[in-house]
């Protein structure tokens, strides 16, 4: 297979997530390309064992000749997660980029999948409505411009009933949630869209949390856990070193419970319209809050402030799949040498949607290298050096408003 030419029988490499609009895709290009397609999941995050046995059968069941599931966390951490934590990027100051930051990652190991299979041809379930088919569109053809692309559910707008009624018709198995909710799990959270999240009006029923679900009908009692951090870099967890995937997949389990991480995003999508998703990413909350909080005790002040505005731009970036272009990779290097002191310890108290910082500490604590106590008593220096200073401080303004008095006094003359 791996050397045919012909493209009646070359496969289609299809990228598959298990949800509704790529499950549809198997058969529906099988019968209408007359190839075989052969699906590969991408993992970033979110697929234990039974998941990927499930895509696995799931997929051989929709028709396809093979499936294969390629395991990216690490790679979707080194390349794109640990930029986002020590940037502390959201969008819109409240979502962490739940999914979407994946794309380029997912499309950059589908292009060499097709390369390995020697096919030219790719395909993709996304819409034309949505901002995944341009992060999808954009990456590809940056990376492996000799391909085509299929794009069925963007080029001939089918909608969610549609597609579930062809698989209904055909006797093929439907994914959990039908057409209801289409829903995205990665290692960085979940997002979950519904008819709710087609206006700016309401939420998403309880029944439709993925994470969170009984948090609030079943409150679990207060935890407390410890974060480890070296160089920026989620390294441990209540006194255990881990991997830096493992903290996050521990901290989705332990937050999850509590409802920390649940929201409801609204902004602009990259096509120009305003969108809404509902999202959960108890991981990734817990991290970048704790990460903050420890950055404020080691970095001067001019450093968090030109890092806050490197950072924004950099998640919008991302967002919107431009991840490839170098400009990310010259503030990704102003990041990295801003970490170099985030090394330390944060401790974190879980409660029913609630998400506490008790305190931090770092060998490189700002606080403790002062003789001073903010409030309390002078260190590096004298009541006089205080009053001098405040003097100082002051003479803009005295500058501004004697000047103003002045202008005032000859326009009454």
């Amino acid at each position: 297979m791996a050397n045919a030419n012909n493209t009646g029988t070359t496969p289609i490499v299809l990228a598959y997530s298990g949800g509704l609009d790529t499950s549809f895709l198997v058969p529906w290009l099988a019968e209408n390309y007359r190839r075989p397609i052969i699906t590969v999941t991408v993992d970033t995050g979110g697929i234990d064992a039974d998941a990927a046995k499930t895509l696995r059968e799931r997929a051989l069941a929709l028709g396809a000749i093979e499936h294969h599931q390629i395991d990216a966390r690490a790679d979707y951490f080194e390349q794109v997660l640990r930029f986002l934590v020590m940037g502390n990027v959201r969008r819109g100051q409240l979502y962490p980029l739940c999914v979407g930051a994946e794309r380029v990652m997912q499309a950059q190991q589908i292009a060499l999948m097709a390369r390995k299979l020697g096919t030219q041809s790719i395909a993709h379930g996304c819409t034309a409505a949505g901002n995944d088919q341009v992060r999808f569109e954009v990456a590809l053809r940056t990376l492996a411009p000799e391909l085509e692309i299929i794009a069925p559910v963007r080029d001939q707008a089918f909608k969610r009933q549609e597609e579930l009624e062809f698989l209904q018709s055909r006797k093929l198995p439907v994914p959990p949630f039908g057409a209801a909710y289409s829903i995205n799990r990665g290692l960085w959270g979940v997002t979950i869209g519904g008819t709710e999240t087609l206006t700016s009006k309401g939420s998403i029923p309880e029944s439709a949390w993925v994470l969170s679900k009984d948090a609030f009908t079943k409150p679990r009692a207060p935890e407390r856990h410890s974060i480890e951090f070296k160089e920026g870099r989620p390294v441990g967890l209540d006194g255990k070193a881990m991997s830096p995937v493992e903290v996050i997949e521990a901290l989705e389990s332990l937050a999850g419970p509590f409802g920390i991480g649940r929201g409801i995003h609204l902004g602009d999508t990259i096509i120009g319209t305003k969108g809404r998703v509902a999202f959960e990413a108890p991981a990734a909350e817990t991290l970048l809050t704790a990460h903050r909080e420890l950055e404020k005790l080691v970095m001067t002040g001019r450093q968090q402030r030109i890092k806050e505005m490197v950072a924004g731009p950099y998640g919008d970036w991302v967002h919107e799949g431009q991840l490839l272009d170098p400009v990310c990779r010259d503030i990704e290097a102003l990041l990295l040498s801003s970490q170099s002191r985030v090394t330390g310890t944060v401790h974190v108290l879980f409660r029913p949607g609630s998400l506490f910082i008790e305190g931090v500490e770092s060998p490189y604590s700002l606080m403790n290298a002062s003789k001073g106590v903010y409030g309390e008593a002078v260190g590096e220096w004298s009541p006089t050096d205080a009053l001098g200073f405040s003097k100082i401080v002051a003479l803009t303004g005295v500058f501004h408003h004697r000047a103003g008095q002045k202008a005032a006094e000859q326009a009454k003359k």
